[in-house]
């Protein structure tokens, strides 16, 4: 499934204070790993390209850092530099963003969605320019109005980007994990045009209660994504390049620029 349209952000006193320059949004399936996949990696060949063009877009837009924003417990700035393992999942692949210590062994923990974006970034490295990162999590029980002041503040004082890592809901179909749910689709094709839309509206209207119920991971960072547009001002255009329930979840890949 793709699309591309141009939406308002709504009115925003931060205007051009905020210079984020593109985001994406990408989900974080642990078989999103073809070596945890195993024989079953090439299920999601397609979901891995988008997610790789995603992040290329993000590359070549000119930032100077890119900001992760994955669900977690609370709210709060990672500190630096950033490593994980895939290990609870399976496989003792570890990643990291940013050079350890010498002498360091010791693996800190990432939660899933922060994990998948470092892998996802270290699949698609930048030609040339230095890349700053930074990492954050948002709670995922998080009111609509702490998301819309996190997305607000996340930003720096140089051109950035941001990569939002969030599913959909995995109530699609008898043998997801949160079984089958009627509401589930009707929610997911929402969240598919207001990525394609770039509507920070629709985003914003996501009910935390309901997203709870369907068991969807990416309401809050979606939410932050629309705060951080709305922070930055003007037009923007989404372009929705997948958007699927391959194993009863939806994954959703967009790319937002200032239109």
């Amino acid at each position: 499934m793709t699309g591309s349209a141009r939406g308002r952000t709504g009115g925003s006193r931060y205007g051009e204070g905020v210079p984020l320059v593109a985001a994406a949004v990408c989900p974080h399936p642990p078989l999103i790993v073809p070596e945890l996949a195993g024989t079953a990696a090439p299920e999601l060949d397609d979901l891995r390209a988008a997610c790789d063009a995603a992040v290329a877009h993000l590359y070549a837009a000119g930032a100077r850092s890119i900001v992760v924003v994955g669900a977690g417990d609370g709210t709060a700035d990672l500190p630096y530099p950033y490593r994980g393992s895939f290990a609870p999942w399976g496989l003792p692949l570890e990643v990291q963003l940013g050079r350890l210590p010498d002498g360091c062994v010791n693996t800190d923990g990432l939660p899933l969605g922060l994990l998948v974006g470092t892998w996802l970034l270290n699949r698609v490295r930048p030609e040339t320019g230095p890349m700053g990162w930074r990492m954050a999590t948002v709670a995922r029980d998080g009111s609509v109005e702490e998301c819309v002041t996190v997305g607000a503040g996340i930003g720096g004082n140089q051109p950035w980007a941001l990569l939002v890592m969030g599913d959909g809901s995995a109530c699609r179909g008898r043998q997801a994990p949160g079984y089958d749910d009627p509401r589930a689709e009707a929610y997911d094709e929402g969240v598919a045009r207001a990525l394609a839309d770039a509507d920070t509206d629709a985003l914003l209207g996501l009910d935390p209660a309901l997203s709870a119920e369907l068991k969807v991971a990416g309401r809050a960072p979606w939410q932050v994504l629309a705060g951080a547009a709305r922070a930055a001002g003007g037009d923007w255009r989404g372009e929705l390049s997948y958007a699927a329930a391959p194993y009863g979840v939806s994954y959703f890949v967009a790319n937002w620029v200032p239109a």
